[in-house]
Order: C-alpha cells, then structure tokens, then sequence
C-alpha cells in the first residue's frame, strides 16, 4: 500500500479518539486499546473501500464495538458453561516413568526425538513420518533405531529404582 494513500494520517488524527469510545463502551483500557487494533487492521485491509466511506472512523468504531461484543459473548458462554459444567476435574501429577521418559526425550536430538514421538506416540507409521518431516524413509527408519538405542540407555539410569530392581 503507498505510503500516501491517506491511512496512516486517518490512523494518527483517530486512533485517540476511537479508543477513548471503545474504552467508554467497554470499561475496559486493554481490550479497548485490543479492539481498536483488530478494527484498524481491518481497515486498512479494506482502505480502498473505507477510505470512501462518508465517515470511515465510524466505520472504524462499529467494528471495534463488535469485536468488543464478540468478545463480552465468549467470556459469557464461558462462564455458562463453567456453571453447567462445573470446574475443571483435577488431573493427578504424571507418573515418575513418564517424568523419566520426558527427560530421556529432551535429551535425544530433535530429529530422533520428533521421529520417535511420532512413531510411537502419534502412531503415525514410517512413511507418514517421512512425508511429515520431509524426510526419506531410510533417514526415519535410522533415527529411531538410533533413538530407542538411546532412549533405552538413557531410561536405563533414569527410572525409579523400585522399576530397575523389579
């Protein structure tokens, strides 16, 4: 977009004033000043169109307005269904081997470590591995030989105790 096309004066002379209104409507700074963004993207997307309009700053306005209601019914619909709902049921602390398997994971390379994780974890097979890593399927097959190698290795000195005396 040029430079001249007139959007960044209407932002500079505008901007102010369109916030001031969002955060009167919406008794709230932030998401006023989050709206007023999301409306002036939008326009300037459309500047063409609503540099023609008789009054672009109400244009401007309204779609920040509605942003602003959009996001009132999100917060809404959130705590209708948190009522009828109830809360989140806690969810008990991962277990040692999985904290073990975790660190042993971090540990791995990324590329045995993303072909292992997708493999085994994701279920993808070989050739789905290789098209989503745009890898051949030779290269997968290798890294996760190299992987369970030291995936293994590494679980070795990394479990419980209780699990290695077993």
């Amino acid at each position: 977009m040029a430079a001249d096309d007139g959007f960044e004066e209407f932002y500079r002379t505008t901007r102010h004033r369109v916030v001031t209104v969002l955060y009167a409507l919406g008794g709230d700074p932030f998401e006023a000043q989050d709206a007023a963004q999301e409306a002036y993207a939008r326009a300037w997307q459309r500047w063409r169109t609503v540099s023609g309009y008789g009054d672009p700053e109400a244009w401007v306005r309204t779609v920040g307005y509605r942003l602003l209601v959009n996001r009132w019914r999100k917060i809404r619909n959130g705590i209708t269904a948190y009522r009828r709902h109830g809360p989140v049921a806690a969810v008990d602390p991962p277990s040692e081997n999985t904290v073990a398997l975790v660190a042993a994971l971090r540990q791995l390379p990324a590329e045995q470590r993303e072909a292992i994780v997708l493999h085994h974890l994701a279920d993808l097979s070989v050739a789905e591995v290789a098209t989503q890593t745009a890898t051949p399927t030779g290269t997968v097959k290798a890294r996760l030989a190299r992987g369970r190698k030291a995936l293994a290795t590494l679980l070795d000195t990394n479990l419980p105790e209780e699990v290695t005396n077993a």
